[in-house]
């Protein structure tokens, strides 16, 4: 399956597993490699020591190229990115940031750089910032996303026709059939994380994981857009800030709610009362947890049937 993804990072498959916090750890990013896929660790939730222990588990457990996706909002962000380059990392996702800040030094030391949009003008920003390739994430996406509430489906065809660079879409795909209908838009290859969330690897705890498998259509909403828009599972800390929301809340009020290490009790330590729990809408197609392997096989094998029934004729007989 050559394409400017596969090429790019010297992968078998055009899927990146996305860099999250709190689930993409060494295991999920060497499973995912080891998949044939790009394996990401999100180093979001992670102290720069901690990084460094991740990165260095990786690369015993993995011989294919992998990844690290940095939030740029976050601290430690010089002492972050000299440990990816100490540790010979070849590939950085940024996102959360202006990518003209880290973008030239990054390829100076050799490194293939990423970055993460949410509309067409920052795509273009990122592609004058001279990044390898831009994931163009629409609105159904978990975590943190961008605030004008364009779909994936909208996004994609947008961005194409703009920028020469290589395209991949994320927010709202989850399967071979997701992963089609975005790349006949236009993108060279898919972005996945809700997905992979439900998966044995990923570094989420098991009640997170397990909510994730058991939710429905209409369970998450995007919210907290004065801070940084993230898509929540509804729950009672979602709640409250609904509440919060009635009294037109100040900055500062929302965040004393949210406090600190909202996120990491949620998912990772599996509070789901008064958790912060970080999903895609996607989630509602999500219905068991399984091995990376067996979770990538049951894509690609669904993309490619899906494409053969296309090019057969099959699915516009009328």
């Amino acid at each position: 399956m050559g394409n400017r993804i596969c090429s790019l990072f010297d992968i078998q498959y055009p899927v990146i597993q996305a860099g999250m916090v709190w689930n993409s750890g060494w295991r999920l990013a060497s499973a995912a490699s080891n998949s044939g896929v790009l394996g990401l660790i999100g180093a979001g939730s992670m102290y720069p020591n901690v990084l460094r222990e991740h990165i260095q588990k990786c690369k015993k457990a993995t011989s294919k190229p992998f990844g690290v996706n940095v939030p740029m909002l976050y601290p430690d962000i010089q002492e972050i990115m000299d440990i990816i380059v100490g540790e010979g990392v070849k590939i950085v996702f940024t996102s959360a940031g202006n990518p003209k800040i880290w973008t030239k030094w990054l390829k100076e030391k050799g490194i293939t750089v990423v970055h993460v949009v949410s509309s067409v003008k920052f795509a273009l920003k990122a592609q004058e910032a001279g990044v390898d390739a831009v994931v163009a994430e629409g609105f159904e996406a978990g975590g943190h996303n961008g605030r004008e509430e364009t779909t994936t489906f909208t996004l994609i065809p947008m961005v194409k026709q703009e920028i020469e660079i290589p395209l991949i879409a994320a927010g709202g795909i989850a399967n071979g059939k997701g992963m089609l209908a975005a790349m006949v838009l236009g993108a060279d290859g898919v972005q996945i994380g809700s997905r992979f969330v439900a998966s044995e690897e990923s570094s989420a705890h098991q009640k997170f994981k397990q909510l994730v498998v058991d939710a429905k259509e209409g369970d998450t909403q995007l919210t907290l857009k004065e801070l940084a828009p993230v898509r929540l599972l509804k729950n009672k800390f979602y709640q409250e800030i609904m509440e919060l929301y009635k009294s037109s809340p100040t900055s500062e009020e929302l965040k004393a709610l949210l406090g600190r290490g909202r996120a990491k009790k949620g998912m990772f330590e599996g509070d789901l009362e008064d958790g912060e729990l970080e999903i895609g809408q996607i989630a509602g197609l999500i219905n068991d947890i399984q091995p990376i392997n067996a979770i990538v096989d049951e894509i690609i094998n669904e993309f490619q049937q899906e494409r053969k029934s296309i090019l057969n004729g099959e699915k516009f007989r009328f």
